[in-house]
């Protein structure tokens, strides 16, 4: 059985009458539910009965084991640092460096790197490889929660489409913000809401001040952080995209990091808190946070 591995077994219960293959397989595998997708499985031979090839034709008397398996992919790997901050058998929480996209046609991306920075799961619904829940943007670093298993990765698509999972932001921010904010907005025509703190200001004598800022997205619109803090006069540092022309820092990237994520783990329920410090561009502005680092 060379290129492929095993994905699942099921043994046939005793019956009471004979049942053709094809008609016997919908829902008893769960990485294919379906009838239509065991066929097609069946056609690339990747299923067995007893250890021989498996036809559409052929009939089930009871007592039988039915295998599935699996092609063998091959993907191309990027070998990059990643900081692995949770790990077991269906899911990761890495960090994400600023500079990367999350996926896509491209060869350098973070779920390229992935393979190379993960255990591989032995579940029987594991991924072929590890495939993130969720994006963050090219420019911003923090925390990416990863599924490896199908179960897992629909599981978090649902909590994500239920607005169920925490995240928490860390910004800075140009001008003289006000204290507390709650932002509300369209982006590509779907509203967004965004709410935020000042936790600490210094002046600055090319932009006034800057806002070390805790943010929270209430909803997930793409660059939904960004817009709406240039909507308001007080775009991100180091942003070319949405910030004054004028004010524009280069060099050091951009100032947004996702710091922290909260959500409940499909398998075992528990609520699962992950954090990850701020980027160390962050304390040059801000020295209280030379305590982060101690």
């Amino acid at each position: 059985m060379e290129n492929k591995i095993k994905r699942e077994s099921h043994l046939v219960p005793p019956r009471t009458e004979a049942i053709r293959l094809s008609d016997y397989l919908g829902g008893v595998f769960q990485s294919i539910p379906s009838r239509k997708g065991m066929k097609k499985a069946i056609k690339k031979q990747l299923v067995f009965v007893d250890g021989e090839v498996a036809s559409t034709a052929k009939y089930l008397y009871g007592g039988e084991t039915i295998d599935l398996y699996e092609e063998a992919k091959k993907k191309s790997t990027l070998q990059l640092d990643l900081g692995i901050l949770y790990e077991d058998e269906d899911l990761a929480v890495v960090n994400k460096p600023s500079g990367i996209v999350v996926s896509g046609n491209q060869f350098r991306t973070l779920e390229n790197a992935l393979p190379n920075s993960l255990e591989k799961s032995t579940k029987i619904d594991r991924l072929a490889f590890p495939k993130p829940a969720h994006r963050l943007d090219f420019p911003t670093s923090g925390v990416l929660l990863v599924a490896k298993t199908q179960g897992t990765l629909a599981s978090l698509k649902k909590q994500f489409e239920a607005h169920q999972i925490q995240k928490v932001y860390h910004a800075i921010c140009i001008g003289e913000i006000p204290q507390k904010g709650y932002l509300k907005s369209p982006i590509q025509g779907k509203w967004a809401s965004t709410q935020y703190e000042v936790l600490e200001r210094v002046a600055s004598s090319k932009y006034g001040y800057l806002n070390l800022l805790e943010v929270q997205i209430l909803t997930g619109r793409r660059h939904q952080i960004r817009i709406h803090l240039s909507e308001i006069g007080h775009p991100i540092l180091g942003d070319v995209q949405y910030g004054k022309e004028s004010l524009t820092s280069s060099g050091n990237g951009l100032y947004l990091h996702a710091s922290s994520i909260q959500f409940q783990h499909p398998i075992t329920q528990v609520v699962v808190s992950i954090s990850q410090m701020l980027p160390k561009k962050f304390k040059k502005i801000f020295r209280s946070l030379n305590s982060w680092y101690n």
